[in-house]
């Protein structure tokens, strides 16, 4: 996504509106968001930035710093407040995200939440492990809202409660595929006002899922399939969670913002 001046004219107001403030402000800040949106669209080491782009360790720098501070998760509320969010239905989704070696050796330090999104078990979800998984929640308009990570062996449904807790407001449907089926979970959603449109699996009794609502689970499918252009979406090339949730809100806020 090269920043144009039409796109970065749609961004800035956005960063600006989440940017730490500091006795100074970042110099070059256009040429340094573009430098890391590079870095993640290609997946290259942030040595391999082109020079024209600025200082790769200014990038680096300021992409590391965000994410522990939570800035680019606000940056994605941001752009969904300006687009607006379409919540007729509300998607649950789940990928699994091969890690690669450069991934692995970042110190455990135990349990992470960050606004706007979830880590399980550890924030550093070490690479060496089978990968990540990571989970969407998205609108009626297949755009994302939120996202979670876990280890790459653990199960998406412990994860979709507190996907639900960041929404904006209630849906009318939640739908997501047979491996959020279960009991617990469609009653935790009624409770909510709302219902679920999911599948049971074959040793469960059969319950309602409306065809023409369920039909529409492929907007989320094809959400992943644009998140995943990113290189640095399908592959994590980041060793801590934190850092892998600001490329998933990264590359999900320049999917908001595409004309």
């Amino acid at each position: 996504m090269a920043l144009t001046d039409e796109r970065w004219a749609a961004l800035e107001p956005l960063v600006e509106a989440v940017r730490p403030r500091g006795k100074t402000p970042p110099r070059d800040l256009r040429r340094t968001v573009e430098a890391i949106v590079w870095r993640h669209e290609n997946g290259a080491r942030w040595r391999a930035i082109p020079a024209e782009l600025g200082p790769w360790w200014r990038a680096a720098q300021l992409f590391i710093r965000w994410s522990k501070l939570g800035v680019w998760q606000r940056l994605l509320e941001k752009a969904q407040q300006a687009r607006g969010v379409e919540l007729g239905m509300a998607f649950l989704d789940g990928t699994s995200i091969r890690a690669h070696q450069k991934a692995a050796g970042a110190a455990k330090k135990g349990h992470l939440v960050l606004s706007g999104t979830c880590v399980r078990r550890s924030a550093d979800l070490a690479a060496a492990m089978a990968g990540s998984k990571a989970c969407v929640i998205a609108d009626g308009s297949g755009r994302a809202l939120a996202f979670a990570l876990a280890p790459g062996q653990a199960h998406e449904l412990p994860l979709a409660p507190d996907l639900l807790d960041r929404l904006p407001r209630v849906p009318l449907w939640v739908v997501g595929d047979r491996g959020y089926s279960s009991g617990a979970f469609r009653e935790l959603i009624w409770s909510r006002g709302t219902r679920p449109a999911i599948p049971t699996r074959r040793n469960e009794a059969a319950v309602a899922c409306p065809d023409h609502v369920y039909h529409n689970r492929n907007l989320v499918e094809r959400l992943w399939a644009r998140l995943k252009e990113w290189r640095a979406v399908a592959t994590r090339y980041e060793k801590t969670a934190a850092s892998y949730l600001g490329v998933l809100c990264l590359a999900a806020t320049a999917d908001w913002l595409k004309p």
